[in-house]
């Protein structure tokens, strides 16, 4: 189905929904009763947020912010650059972070940095992927976590490469000839 871009796939459509219920499940009980905030890292994380924030029983509200650390390559650059912040008031809520994926850890450390300066109650982050690396620049404690995967470079689901490939509705590996 997608032969022409991707080598394989490796998590299936149906997977990545059948995860993004069961997570929502958990988030569900998890918050009921509080005063729940998304905060969605753009631009990757937002096919993740958008279902998952349709399949979240509970009333929440959603933000965004802008970071940045992969630009037009395959491995991120070391460096994370915010480019937009939350536009509504976290102070004394109860924020989940979603992230596409977890991989140096540089963005999500900046981006809760960031989110800490807010004064949310709570801080915990949702992502969607946990790259299986030996070492990352940054150990985040990560309280949701979609799929283990290993240390490949992938696409697909909001992940891009050269802002190409974010609409696959599956996550798989991008052919080597695509950006060699």
């Amino acid at each position: 189905m997608f032969s022409d871009v991707l080598e394989y796939v490796l998590i299936s459509e149906e997977d990545i929904q059948k995860r993004v219920e069961e997570l929502a499940s958990r988030i569900n009980r998890d918050y009921k009763g509080k005063d729940l905030v998304l905060i969605c890292i753009l631009k990757g994380g937002v096919m993740f947020l958008s279902d998952l924030t349709r399949k979240i029983s509970l009333p929440h509200s959603f933000d965004m912010v802008g970071a940045e650390s992969y630009g037009s390559q395959v491995v991120s650059s070391g460096h994370v650059m915010i480019t937009k912040d939350v536009d509504i008031s976290l102070e004394n809520k109860d924020v989940l972070l979603i992230e596409d994926i977890y991989d140096s850890g540089r963005t999500l450390k900046v981006v809760k940095d960031l989110i800490q300066v807010h004064s949310p109650a709570s801080l915990h982050i949702c992502a969607l992927l946990w790259k299986e690396k030996e070492k990352r620049a940054h150990n985040v404690p990560i309280k949701y976590i979609g799929f283990k995967i290993p240390d490949l470079f992938v696409v697909g689901y909001g992940l891009d490469f050269n802002e190409k490939f974010r609409n696959l509705p599956c996550i798989g590996i991008l052919k080597k000839a695509l950006y060699t």
